[in-house]
């Protein structure tokens, strides 16, 4: 019963935003083709369900399959940076300093190398994502107890056995903080990725809508990103809680 009162908040916020957006449309008279109704938008969401529902499905796809590749690069890098001084001083700055390139930039050039197929998508999402994931697990690494290590250690512990005792968990709750932050930002690579090139998903379904002024279908589809990108979160938030709930029970 307690955790449906402390969401009370936030769902009592959540309806208040939408009586102004809808009373607010109203009152001033707004054209629907700058801000529709908030029903206009659920009626748009209703009368083109199944072709919204496709696209959403191609979209979902490809945002889950470069924040998997991500994952998989980003802990490798972070295990490689961890393990490797040389790394440390060479690879661990090179991904920081790439971030300071807009990825919008970098994004046509993805499109170039891997045409306007799903792979050119997935690697927009890769870019976005890559950065949290390897940055905070390896920072994870790196502030892991070393009074743990040291005790592993005069008990006889190897390599592998410091890595996974040690090393991993210790590295854990940073890990899960960049992929929360991979998991909500993942939607608006894969969406950019449609926008630059693409015949399918959310992305250009907006933007079609968008070049023909129909501003409730354009509300439709941002509304699904939204809440692809809401559920990708809380997602990775309940895959933390099963992974460290123990923490917090402890």
């Amino acid at each position: 019963m307690r955790k449906w009162t402390d969401k009370l908040p936030i769902v009592l916020f959540i309806v208040l935003l939408a009586a102004c957006w809808e009373v607010g449309t109203m009152v001033f008279d707004i054209p629907p083709y700058i801000i529709p109704r908030l029903s206009d938008v659920f009626a748009a969401i209703g009368d083109n369900a199944a072709l919204l529902g496709k696209h959403f499905v191609i979209t979902l796809w490809e945002a889950l399959l470069g924040l998997t590749f991500s994952i998989l690069c980003g802990m490798l890098s972070a295990i490689w940076i961890d393990s490797s001084s040389l790394a440390r001083k060479t690879i661990y700055p090179l991904i920081v300093a790439s971030q300071t390139i807009p990825i919008i930039a970098l994004s046509p050039i993805m499109v170039m190398w891997f045409g306007y197929e799903m792979g050119s998508k997935v690697a927009v999402v890769i870019l976005f994502t890559f950065f949290p994931v390897a940055v905070n697990t390896a920072d994870g690494f790196r502030i892991a107890d070393r009074e743990i290590g040291e005790l592993l250690r005069s008990m006889g512990a190897g390599r592998t056995q410091l890595f996974l005792k040690w090393k991993i968990p210790s590295a854990l709750p940073s890990f899960f903080t960049g992929l929360k932050m991979a998991a909500a930002i993942s939607v608006g690579g894969a969406t950019l990725g449609e926008w630059l090139g693409g015949e399918a998903g959310l992305g250009v379904f907006t933007k079609r809508a968008a070049n023909m002024l129909r501003g409730d279908d354009v509300f439709a589809g941002v509304l699904l990103l939204s809440l692809m990108g809401v559920a990708l979160f809380v997602a990775a938030q309940f895959i933390e809680r099963l992974v460290l709930g123990h923490r917090r029970n402890g």
